[in-house]
This record gives C-alpha cells, sequence and structure tokens, in this order.
C-alpha cells in the first residue's frame, strides 16, 4: 500500500516544480499557467516577404530539374 500510494504521489508533482536539479540560466516561470496555449496570438508581420518572386521562379526550376533528373536515372538504372 506504502508502494502504491508512493507511485501515485510522484505523478502529481511536475518535474520543473523540484527544488532541486534546476538550471541556475533557465527562464523564470510565470506565476498564473494559462488553461490553453494562445492560439490566436498571431506573430508581427514581417517586415520583408520571405522569398522574392525571382528567387522562388529559380527555386522551382531547379527543383524540376532535379525531379525530371532523379526520373531518368530511376528509368535508366537496371534493377537487380
Amino acid at each position: 500500500m506504502v508502494l502504491l500510494s508512493l507511485s501515485l504521489g510522484g505523478c502529481s508533482t511536475s518535474i520543473a516544480d523540484l527544488p532541486f536539479g534546476s538550471s541556475t540560466d533557465a527562464p523564470e516561470r510565470a506565476a498564473e499557467v494559462p488553461d490553453y496555449p494562445a492560439v490566436h496570438d498571431m506573430p508581427a508581420p514581417r517586415d520583408h516577404a520571405a522569398m522574392d518572386p525571382a528567387e522562388q521562379a529559380r527555386i522551382e526550376k531547379e527543383l524540376i530539374a532535379a525531379r525530371e533528373h532523379q526520373s531518368q536515372a530511376a528509368q535508366t538504372s537496371d534493377p537487380k
């Protein structure tokens, strides 16, 4: 009975709440933990596009060429 109560008691405590083993450079935990994550909080808009259209077109061409090269290599190789 004692072992059962100790094993169940361990499930109720978070490892981060234990007084030992925490790193000194770890960020402080929030005093109040929200019930759900903030899924509707959007990041700030970017000041520039992730990829300009010319760079995107160049990369798409490279990917198409690589796909065609792999397709040709697969057709010419002998399956054993």
